[in-house]
């Protein structure tokens, strides 16, 4: 897992997690991630790219738009450990204090649900 800044853009944030991506057949990302090196990245370790083009694209990328719509689940995840205030405004000022309060919470949601 990583922890970044929050001004961080997802650019900076793909470039630190290439290298500890495990395997699988597709990547689904948002337009954030949409950028022509970390496509080649990705299909470079033959993962197959489920990125929305970005709308500043010249030439518009096609992607999967059915698998795409599978990425709401991962929203759902975000959704349920911003229920969580302490997570949902940030009290913690050490990234590490932080990590462990959003492990605390996963691990709730996941024995709740």
């Amino acid at each position: 897992m990583l922890l970044s800044e929050g001004q961080m853009s997802d650019y900076k944030g793909a470039a630190l997690m290439l290298e500890a991506l495990p395997k699988a057949k597709a990547l689904l990302g948002d337009r954030g991630y949409d950028a022509d090196w970390f496509r080649a990245a990705l299909a470079d370790r033959k993962i197959a790219t489920c990125i929305p083009p970005r709308a500043n694209r010249k030439v518009a990328i096609p992607h999967d738009a059915i698998l795409y719509r599978q990425r709401h689940k991962i929203e759902i995840m975000f959704g349920r450990l911003k229920d969580w205030r302490r997570i949902h405004t940030r009290y913690d000022r050490c990234a590490h204090t932080f990590m462990s309060a959003i492990c605390i919470a996963a691990t709730v949601i996941f024995w709740r649900n």
